[in-house]
């Protein structure tokens, strides 16, 4: 594979990233998911806005214009002969002395990466995860920060499980997201999906569908779950039905056809 390491191509096993990276030793830093359609990448202005808003909160420099991005996104898929592909954006606070505190000037690590666009993915049995709670009052819940341990623990305990995914709930036991997508519900005809207050991930498929489907933003918790007619969880590769949770059915457990319709159209 060929990346994009700060601004230069190179073979994946040939980078060098320094050991002492601040992404690496502390996880500062974050990341934006993009789906590259026919050589052209989806919602990259929303993608692009979430970035610029994460690297302000942690205080991270973005290298180059949001166009130098694009540009460089281009030239990596065409690089792996890809048109269809997956694009990951990482960025760090770069190589730092020990400490919790970033040094004065930094000097960010940037990395574009390229994949083939995966087919689409099937139908979602979930559980509710009990190791892990989403913190609904920190800003991380606001970005997509690299520190990803708590997904990384409630999706291995969903594997344990025999499960597909993970449900989090938030420190009032409501419902936030799954381990890597958000969480809409159709109840009563109502399209509804938690609120970024609740620990939800802004994420930009989930954007879409408030801005062009009517969705709603809503407190939900565990017992909503019961009384949907549907569900489905959305991320930057599209959508997925949700068809059971902790091995109860959503509505008749098979995707509803609000579910197939906007899988075809997002």
């Amino acid at each position: 594979m060929i990346i994009d390491l700060n601004g230069k191509h190179t073979e994946s096993r040939d980078a060098l990233i320094d050991v002492a990276d601040r992404g690496f030793t502390l996880g500062d830093g974050i990341f934006e998911t993009i789906r590259v359609r026919d050589g052209k990448p989806d919602r990259f202005t929303a993608h692009m806005t979430r970035m610029r808003y994460g690297a302000k909160i942690l205080g991270i420099p973005m290298p180059t214009t949001s166009s130098g991005v694009e540009s460089r996104l281009t030239r990596i898929v065409e690089a792996n002969n890809l048109k269809n592909a997956v694009v990951r954006i990482t960025l760090s606070h770069g190589p730092a002395p020990r400490g919790l505190l970033p040094p004065d000037v930094a000097a960010p690590t940037f990395v574009i990466t390229a994949s083939p666009l995966p087919k689409t993915a099937p139908s979602v049995k979930a559980i509710l995860a009990i190791k892990v709670r989403r913190n609904e009052f920190s800003a991380s819940s606001r970005i997509k920060s690299l520190s990803y341990v708590d997904n990384v623990i409630a999706r291995r305990e969903a594997a344990e499980y025999g499960a597909d995914d993970a449900l989090i709930l938030n420190t009032q036991g409501r419902l936030a997201e799954s381990t890597v997508s958000n969480l809409f519900l159709m109840i009563k005809g109502a399209l509804l999906t938690p609120p970024v207050s609740d620990g939800a991930l802004p994420g930009v498929m989930r954007a879409d569908l408030i801005s062009h489907f009517r969705a709603e933003e809503k407190p939900l918790v565990v017992d909503d779950l019961a009384k949907a007619e549907e569900a489905f969880l959305t991320n930057a590769l599209g959508v997925r039905a949700l068809i059971a949770v902790a091995d109860q059915p959503i509505g008749d457990g098979e995707p509803g056809p609000t579910t197939q319709m906007l899988a075809t159209q997002l």
